[in-house]
């Protein structure tokens, strides 16, 4: 049925300086200014001629939506002032999850970002002499210790930019240049956000030569290919995806000798950044920074915030000499990073120093037994009580993300929920629209809660949440 139209209504509306004089929104002006609460007036005002334009509302309904119209702008002015960034409860058991922010920072790197961040520091300045400094020398002394046992330790450099991908482009322009990199095939990756490597070496000024086929690649594929133009042995870690059955890979020993052979240097793009041997945390294959530096390979990329467990960074080490010149790059000032990832990554490094992996979160997790878990999860289950929400404690399986060991699960337990009155996709969006906002998965008609991904303290506001939920549905 077509709803009714009263045209006659649009008169009735106050104007925005109207609205702006009254009482409460009057208050609203004084304490957050009038520019934002004129904002929301407009809006609110808005959103009424919407609904007498589309028929929802009679005589009667606009005296009472005039009434609350101060509520309606108070509620849209905390919005808009509101932080956009906020933090949310994982509850989806991916552990390096890409939306979510990725690898949690450490309550070390949170004190250290705020004694530093909050006032000036040393960052490029020499205490002792009183004379300029580098930023570099923050992480490169502990990443000197971690990354010891390559087979050119003492000579080994690092340095930091925004993320892996300008640590890749960095590296591709300061040493191939107008030259030809060979990399094979099967390891043309795309990454997060529609990014591909073929495309950032193209930005970086650099001739792509692809070798070998999609499932097989030998060393003679990548010797076949050298010539007077190339520049540069690439290798690239294939962190988002396996390729299995008919396969062949030619091995980073391989390459390593043919790149000495030839006088050409090598460069693997590791990406996920693990420091430590991860078997013990049961992830296997996955190489290590230093495996790759000890095999021979010259330049090595990662990122910050993948299993390194740190801040947002790209990371380059490698000989002093090639990371010297892309030090000396000016794309390098352009892709440096500020005091606030010095500070995170100097905290996070340290705990490695220390051999301290519980200090990092994201290795925390990782660490985590499913009997562990499924305590938690028991308790979590035991204070919900509610005849509306049926709760079971199930086994399932967590997953690393963040394009980091992508064939690797974890054993873990989860809270599988279901609540009368209310679809799984319901109930998921209510846990969405909790504050703090609680993200969880949808499967078989359940939302599952894995609390791996989830701080022990905000097992509580889980909870809560849920008690609020059934509640008010």
């Amino acid at each position: 049925m077509k709803k009714t139209i009263n045209s006659e209504l649009f008169r009735e509306l106050p104007s925005v300086d109207e609205v702006l004089r009254l009482p409460g929104v009057a208050v609203l002006v004084a304490s957050h200014g009038a520019a934002a609460v004129t904002e929301g007036a407009r809006a609110a005002l808005a959103r009424l001629r919407t609904e007498i334009s589309s028929g929802l509302l009679d005589e009667a309904g606009l005296q009472v939506a005039l009434s609350g119209i101060a509520n309606g702008v108070e509620a849209r002015v905390r919005g808009v002032l509101g932080h956009s960034l906020r933090p949310v409860i994982n509850a989806t058991g991916v552990i390096l999850h890409t939306n979510l922010g990725r690898a949690p920072l450490s309550e070390e790197a949170l004190n250290h970002i705020r004694a530093t961040a909050g006032g000036y520091s040393n960052l490029e300045y020499q205490v002792e002499s009183g004379e300029r400094g580098k930023r570099d020398v923050h992480v490169e002394r502990l990443l000197r210790m971690l990354l010891g046992g390559a087979a050119f330790a003492t000579s080994v450099s690092t340095i930091v930019v925004n993320n892996n991908a300008a640590a890749v482009l960095l590296a591709l322009n300061t040493v191939a240049e107008g030259g030809e990199v060979i990399v094979s095939r099967g390891e043309l990756v795309e990454i997060g956000g529609s990014f591909r490597i073929p495309d950032v070496m193209a930005k970086s000024g650099v001739i792509l030569c692809e070798v070998g086929t999609t499932n097989r690649t030998r060393v003679d594929d990548y010797e076949n290919a050298i010539n007077e133009r190339t520049r540069l042995l690439l290798r690239v870690h294939r962190s988002n995806f396996e390729i299995t059955g008919f396969t062949e890979q030619a091995s980073t020993a391989e390459l390593v000798e043919l790149g000495q052979r030839r006088g050409l240097p090598v460069m693997e793009d590791l990406g996920s950044g693990a420091l430590v041997d991860l078997q013990s945390f049961g992830l296997g294959g996955e190489v290590s920074v230093l495996d790759s530096l000890c095999a021979g390979v010259d330049v090595v990329t990662y990122s910050g915030d993948k299993l390194l467990g740190g801040p947002q960074a790209g990371l380059i080490s490698g000989r002093a000499d090639l990371v010297g010149r892309m030090r000396s790059n000016s794309l390098f000032r352009a892709l440096r990073v500020d005091k606030l990832t010095y500070a995170a990554l100097e905290a996070t490094l340290l705990a490695y120093v220390k051999k301290d992996y519980e200090a990092v979160p994201a290795l925390r997790m990782l660490g985590l037994t499913a009997e562990e878990i499924g305590r938690r999860a028991e308790a979590v289950a035991a204070g919900i009580r509610s005849a509306r929400l049926r709760v079971e404690i199930i086994d399932g399986e967590s997953v690393i993300g963040g394009g980091a060991a992508p064939s690797s699960v974890l054993p873990t337990r989860l809270v599988a929920l279901t609540c009368d009155g209310l679809s799984a996709d319901e109930l998921a969006a209510r846990l969405r629209a909790s504050d703090p906002p609680i993200v969880a998965r949808v499967e078989d008609g359940r939302v599952l809660l894995d609390l791996r991904t989830v701080l022990a303290e905000q097992d509580g506001m889980l909870v809560a949440a849920l008690t609020q939920i059934v509640v008010s549905a």
